[in-house]
């Protein structure tokens, strides 16, 4: 197909797809996602029409039939407008002495030891996410609870001290 006629076309019908589509949908993405749906259907095809009547219908069935899909698609079942939702607040983060400590590890142990403890992943799994081998992160693990205990013991023996200091 010519680059004339694809213009032609897009000028000519884009707006009415838009239009059917959005009145079918009610989303202005869904309608520009089933414009270029129908344009690209067109142009692929090859079809060429008796009458601008045919054709114009054929766009018009096809933008009908391209809506009538994505209605019924999963997709659409599951998505959910951002209007419906009702705010939510973001949950504060937990803050407690065992967080600190963790967010100043070396990377590697705390993102090893957030996900094996907190998220609930196995060794294995978090090799995989992190590209390294499951006995790097076991290691990671061992080496990062070993430094935690250590500054934990170390914070705590400082505070045992400092108290006596002071009563």
């Amino acid at each position: 197909m010519e680059e004339r006629e694809i213009k032609r076309v897009v000028e000519m019908y884009s707006d009415m797809i838009l239009r059917i589509s959005y009145s079918y949908l009610q989303h202005t993405y869904d309608s520009e996602d089933i414009c270029q749906t129908v344009l690209l259907k067109y142009i692929s095809c090859g079809k060429s029409f008796e009458t601008m009547e045919h054709e114009k219908a054929w766009i018009i069935r096809t933008t009908i039939n391209a809506c009538h899909d994505l209605r019924k698609s999963a997709f659409f079942k599951k998505t959910v407008a951002l209007d419906t939702i009702a705010e939510k607040e973001a949950p504060a983060a937990p803050s407690s002495e065992i967080i600190d400590e963790i967010k100043k590890l070396p990377v590697n142990y705390r993102i090893s030891i957030y996900l094996h403890y907190y998220e609930g992943y196995s060794v294995k799994e978090i090799a995989g996410i992190m590209g390294k081998s499951a006995l790097a992160v076991s290691k990671y693990l061992s080496r990062g609870r070993a430094e935690l205990k250590r500054n934990l013991t170390a914070d705590a023996a400082y505070g045992e001290k400092a108290g006596e200091i002071y009563e």
